[in-house]
Formats: C-alpha cells, sequence, structure tokens
C-alpha cells in the first residue's frame, strides 16, 4: 500500500471525528472541540491508513507492538496486521480475574524485546507515560510511542524520553475549520 499524505489523512480524520461544541478532555480541562478517536478508529478504510502511517513512523528495530486499552486497540490490532508485528495491550489497571490475573500487560513478549507504543489522540501524554513505563517495568525496551493525533497544549520530556511522535497535530486536523 502506498503512503498517505499528511494532509490527506489530516482531512480524512477531520471529516470523521472533528466535533464542534462544548467538551469536556480527560485532562479535566474544557474545549471547544474534539477529536473522537472512535470515529476514525471503526471506520476500516480510515483505520487502514492510519495503520499504514503509523507503520512508516515505527523505529527500525522494533519486534513489537504495544496499545494501551480501549482507545488504541483498533489501532495495535490494524498495525499488526499491516506489518506482521505481533502486539501486546496494556492495561489502565491489572486484571483481578481469570488466567491473567494481576497482569498489567496481556500477550507475551520477550524481555529486552524492542517494544513501539501505539496510541489514539495524547491530550496531556499522562496514559501513554505510565503505559511505556509498565512496559519497562515489565523488562521491554520502548523504543518510541507513535500517535495518531498530538493535542497537548503543554510539551514536557516525559514523552520525548521515549521517542515521541505524532502523526498529526490537533493544528493539522483543525486547518480548515478556521478554528
Amino acid at each position: 500500500m502506498s503512503p498517505v499524505p499528511e494532509l490527506d489523512l489530516a482531512s480524512r480524520i477531520r471529516e470523521a471525528a472533528l466535533l464542534e461544541g462544548d467538551f469536556v478532555l480527560s485532562s479535566g480541562k474544557r474545549s471547544s472541540f474534539y477529536v473522537d478517536k472512535y470515529r476514525f478508529s471503526t471506520e476500516p478504510a480510515l483505520l487502514r491508513a492510519i495503520a499504514a502511517a503509523i507503520a512508516e513512523r515505527l523505529p527500525r528495530d522494533v519486534t513489537r507492538l504495544a496499545g494501551v486499552e480501549l482507545g488504541a486497540v483498533p489501532l495495535v490490532v490494524a498495525t499488526a496486521l499491516h506489518t506482521g508485528l505481533p502486539y501486546v495491550i496494556s492495561r489502565k489497571a491489572a486484571k483481578e480475574y481469570g488466567g491473567s490475573a494481576g497482569k498489567a500487560i496481556e500477550g507475551e513478549f520477550e524481555s529486552g524485546e524492542s517494544v513501539a507504543l501505539i496510541e489514539d489522540v495524547v491530550t496531556t501524554g499522562t496514559q501513554a507515560v505510565a503505559a511505556a513505563r509498565k512496559l519497562v517495568e515489565a523488562g521491554a525496551r520502548v523504543a518510541g510511542i507513535v500517535a495518531v493525533l498530538d493535542r497537548r497544549e503543554v510539551r514536557d520530556a516525559s514523552l520525548e524520553e521515549f521517542g515521541f511522535e505524532a502523526l498529526l497535530t490537533i493544528e493539522d486536523v483543525r486547518v480548515e475549520t478556521g478554528n
């Protein structure tokens, strides 16, 4: 599949998922717009395009992918299918029942394995950093974090320590709305 130009991807995400109104973000702040990740991650053609774009941004030495539950799961699955790389899922809280009770990471990987964490929309970076740290604690080497959309207002070094990059910024997605 050929690379997806960033402007085309921004336009497609804007059309599918940019909502205008009054919203409360995961950070607790209010915003006049919201990007509904489920609207872009549940549409097969757009999900395929996003997975292809993520695959192009993966560090070369990655041997496994990881995604944070729940929002990044469709993205990591689609990217795994596109690249052939296996994946794990980082839970926000350890499972307390069944055969994987106490596990914060679902799926298997080798200690020292090079993992790329895939995220959907990064508002503060807190969840991505927490997931990356869980992977490190479990023995993985986080080679990078690739997000679909960076909507952070404040940049800090915690994400960058894990090699963070995003396919798009919120400015890319909002450019045609005039806001």
